[in-house]
């Protein structure tokens, strides 16, 4: 028998699992090399006294997505993830007292909404059926295919679609066409912050988000998130990929126009045909690979902010806290622009919570809770003074407030049992985040589309690239996209 053609990932994020697999399937001998102990990277897990989190992503969106990665595996997705869908999809609380439920009941919506503004709801239907064409659109035209050149990207056929998709737009100014009322305006905006994006700065094509939460719907995997990793790892090794834990490289060698090698940190080196870097794209090109031209123009990029969490194990029950849960601080605008402009804090912080054992009781023991508390702000920055620890505390003391504030909660120190916290300092360290920008390579006009890094390295032609800061972006279904894109062009262009 002819001998397989290799294949060589590096990093065993939800990206680097599924190319291994959908490249094992079509006949490549496949390795994936993972710096860490356990696969998943951000969509990792921890346990600890019986209490169970997920790290990062906590919301599985766009399940057509997910069902088709399956299919290329020659699987069944519901066979492998027990999904329950999240309605109320959030519980939005704001600094004024308002209360908003996010859900798919229309009549609930039309009652809440127009208890704030009188047009408001004719403005939701609206921005919703927007938001249909614009993923719709977007999925078809532009996030779920390749671009091999700067003239398909721009091509006759696609430039009327960056006016159909208000590429240029914002999306806050955008859902002013829609809402009146600052406080709806956020409410339908914030979703921006799972791109790690300001909605005064993201293109208003992201009304796509509110439409697949509230018609595609906000999905939980039974056992969290990571449930939807360990069923992907499970049928990548099924199909024979081979995965190698505690492996950090520290460099890929290079031959000409060509990657030779990649080289471990315990000085063992493994070879292969072809390389898929899912690794964050900026670290490879800064950290991996030779010359500096292209890493110091990737710095120059724009990046996503950054994360302060906080993983609580309580020891008591708090019914009043919702499954997903949406905390704005005062002056939204503010809030963005210490986050993005001054790389910081807000002095009213925003914050999400989410608490796993509402919909699934073995997320923390009997009578317990698992709290995961996620607060944006800033990347690292050089030009910045960055005191984490106070911004920590400051954070932390915030949620406390709030929860006082708005659910009554007044007793939570004193029945965590346990914490842990991540700062950007961790999603750079433990990760290889640069700048620990938690959700990569930001998404701007200029940034995405054939304008984003590319799925291959323009010199060496044998080396790959999958996860969020590359084509077509971040975010866990679209990261599973990404794989799918970069597989089929290894498949067109290396056989």
């Amino acid at each position: 028998m002819p001998q397989k053609p290799t294949a060589l990932v590096i990093g065993a994020g939800i990206g680097g699992i599924a190319v291994a697999g959908r490249l094992a399937r079509n006949g490549y001998d496949v390795t994936v090399l993972e710096k860490n102990g356990q696969p998943g990277g951000r969509c990792g897990q921890i346990i600890r006294d019986g209490h169970r989190f997920d790290i990062g992503p906590t919301l599985f969106l766009m399940p057509e997505v997910w069902e088709e990665t399956f299919a290329a595996l020659g699987e069944t997705m519901s066979k492998h993830i027990d999904l329950r869908r999240i309605d109320p999809t959030y519980t939005v609380h704001f600094d004024d007292g308002l209360k908003i439920r996010l859900t798919s009941n229309i009549g609930e919506m039309q009652a809440q909404l127009e208890a704030i503004e009188p047009t408001a709801f004719t403005g939701f239907l609206s921005y919703i059926a927007e938001g249909a064409r614009h993923y719709k659109l977007s999925l078809e035209k532009f996030v779920g295919r390749n671009f091999y050149n700067i003239f398909e990207y721009f091509s006759p056929k696609n430039l009327p679609l960056i006016f159909q998709l208000k590429a240029l737009q914002k999306h806050y100014a955008n859902a002013g066409r829609f809402f009146k009322d600052e406080r709806l305006k956020a409410a339908f905006t914030f979703q921006n912050m799972y791109l790690g994006l300001s909605p005064y700065d993201a293109p208003a094509t992201y009304s796509l988000l509110q439409y697949t939460e509230l018609a595609e719907g906000v999905w939980y995997p039974m056992g969290g998130m990571y449930a939807a990793i360990q069923a992907l790892v499970e049928i990548a090794e099924k199909l024979g990929v081979k995965f190698v834990y505690n492996a950090p490289v520290k460099a890929l060698k290079v031959a000409g126009s060509k990657i030779a090698g990649a080289l471990l940190e315990d000085d063992r080196e493994m070879t292969a045909d072809l390389f898929i870097g899912n690794a964050d794209l900026p670290y490879i090109y800064k950290e991996l690979l030779p010359g500096r031209a292209e890493a110091e123009a990737l710095d120059k990029k724009l990046y996503t902010c950054s994360t302060l969490m906080f993983y609580w194990g309580v020891d008591r029950q708090y019914p009043q806290i919702q499954h997903h849960n949406i905390f704005l601080g005062g002056d939204y605008k503010a809030s963005f622009d210490r986050i993005f402009k001054d790389h910081s804090l807000p002095e009213s912080p925003s914050f999400y919570v989410h608490a796993p054992a509402r919909t699934d009781p073995a997320a923390a023991p009997a009578g317990q809770d698992t709290l995961f508390v996620l607060v944006p702000v800033g990347h690292l920055s050089a030009r910045t003074r960055q005191d984490w620890q106070a911004m920590t505390e400051k954070a932390r003391q915030t949620v406390f407030a709030r929860f006082e504030k708005d659910l009554g909660i007044g007793d939570l120190r004193e029945h965590i049992k346990f914490e842990i916290t991540y700062t950007p300092l961790d999603w750079k360290e433990r990760f290889n985040l640069d700048k620990g920008a938690a959700f990569g390579l930001s998404h701007n006009f200029w940034q995405v589309g054939y304008l984003r890094p590319q799925n291959r390295h323009k010199k060496y032609k044998n080396l790959y690239f999958a996860g969020a800061s590359t084509h077509p972006g971040t975010g866990l279904p679209i990261v599973l996209l990404s794989a799918k894109l970069v597989a089929e062009r290894i498949l067109k262009e290396q056989r």
